[in-house]
Formats: C-alpha cells, sequence, structure tokens
C-alpha cells in the first residue's frame, strides 16, 4: 500500500492505507493537543488562532501558531522533495522510506520529550509533531494522486456529503459506494485514533509517541524491505 501510486492502486489500497495513517494523525494531534495546547495536524484552527493572537496583540500565541504552521509546511517540503530524489534515482519504496522516517522521528520525539526542559516542551513539541504531520500528509496525498487525505477531515467530511449526494441521486452507482466507504472509514479512524491517542497521553504522556512511531515503522518497513528486494 506504500509502493503503488495513482491509478495503479485498488480502493482497498487506498481504504488500507487511509484508515492505518489517518488513525496515526488522529491519535498525534489528539496527544498534541493535550500536551500544548494546540493541534499539530490540523492546520485550520491554528490558522484561526494565529488572527485571534494578532487581532489581541498576543505574541506568544503568535509566534506559537507560526511555528506549528511553518513546520507543517516544511515538512510537506521535505516529502517533495524526497519523493523527487527517490524518483530520479529509482526508489520505488520511497514512500515507505517516508513514513519509517516519520515513524523513527516520532520515536525520538517521545524520547526527547522526557528530556527537554519545560519551557522549550511545548515549542518543540508542537514544531516537531506539525513536520511529522506536513511530511505524512504530504506523502500521502502524493501516493494516493490526493484522493486520500489524513492528516484533517474537512476535505473528507466535504467529500463524504458530496458522495452521500451523488448516492442519493443514484443509488446503484458502485464507485460512489465506493468512495462513500472509504471516506466514511477514513474520518471514523481518524476519532478512534484520537480516543486512543488521548487514552495513551493520559497513560503514558508524550511516550505514547514511542508507541506510535514504533507502529508506523512496523507498517512501512514490509513495502521497503519487498522494494529492495526487487531493485
Amino acid at each position: 500500500m506504500l509502493v503503488h501510486e495513482g491509478a495503479t492502486r485498488s480502493i482497498g489500497t487506498d481504504l488500507r492505507l487511509g484508515c492505518t495513517l489517518a488513525a496515526a494523525a488522529g491519535a498525534v494531534n489528539v496527544a498534541g493537543f493535550l500536551a500544548v495546547g494546540y493541534y499539530t495536524a490540523n492546520m485550520t484552527g491554528n490558522l484561526s488562532a494565529l488572527a485571534v493572537g494578532v487581532g489581541d496583540g498576543g505574541m506568544v500565541s503568535v509566534l506559537s501558531c507560526m511555528g506549528v504552521l511553518v513546520a507543517f509546511a516544511t515538512g510537506g517540503c521535505i516529502a517533495a522533495l524526497l519523493v523527487g530524489m527517490g524518483r530520479r534515482r529509482g526508489v520505488r519504496a520511497v514512500h515507505a522510506a517516508s513514513i519509517v522516517l516519520e515513524g523513527t522521528l516520532l520515536i525520538a520525539l517521545g524520547i526527547l520529550s522526557r528530556a527537554l526542559p519545560a519551557w522549550m516542551e511545548a515549542g518543540g513539541l508542537g514544531c516537531g509533531l506539525g513536520f511529522l504531520m506536513g511530511l505524512q500528509n504530504a506523502t500521502v496525498t502524493h501516493i494516493s494522486g490526493a484522493r486520500v487525505r489524513t492528516t484533517h477531515m474537512t476535505g473528507m467530511l466535504t467529500d463524504l456529503g458530496m458522495e452521500l449526494g451523488q448516492w442519493l441521486l443514484d443509488p446503484d452507482a458502485a464507485r460512489v459506494r465506493e468512495r462513500l466507504r472509504l471516506h466514511g472509514a477514513i474520518i471514523a479512524c481518524f476519532v478512534l485514533g484520537g480516543i486512543m491517542g488521548g487514552a495513551g497521553y493520559r497513560m503514558y504522556g508524550m511516550g505514547v509517541l514511542i508507541f506510535m512511531g514504533s507502529g508506523l515503522v512496523l507498517l512501512a518497513v514490509p513495502g521497503l524491505w519487498r522494494a529492495m528486494r526487487h531493485r
């Protein structure tokens, strides 16, 4: 599910990829919110908080939001660079490598969070998680041909509503039913992941990132290994 791209992907492949990574993003989003007070996967709220901070003159809020926004965009930029360089060198599993990188850095953040001084924790964790969510979203968007998004649900809910309307007009349209199932499942997994992330944070603090990162590495390594064997 992390090797085939665009039109070569089936709806089942997108479903497995979208559900798994949406659950991870939901968990990171909730754990990040509980830890630092703002979302690290969904940038719409941070843009609004930035606007409010500018209006109220709250420089701490403005700088925090700007840091997360820049980190998220930087993550997307790095994902695009990795994919581009991987293609030039004929690396088939560049998307899997990107997810391995994300998982490894999540583990590192989980370990580092215990050593950071209190005054650095919010900014460091917020920007680090924002960067990784930008990396993940860009990777998934690229490999799925923009059919799947995993770090924010506004687009998924919009697509779900549009497809529900199309289904009501033509209940027998198999393609519409497939997309309804895809987007509905991704939204549900994002919520489920958020519940699990909140529970994990309450039990382990930001050490829960170690479990999340390990899961992503285990998810992506098999695809990376198979691709390397068939080079």
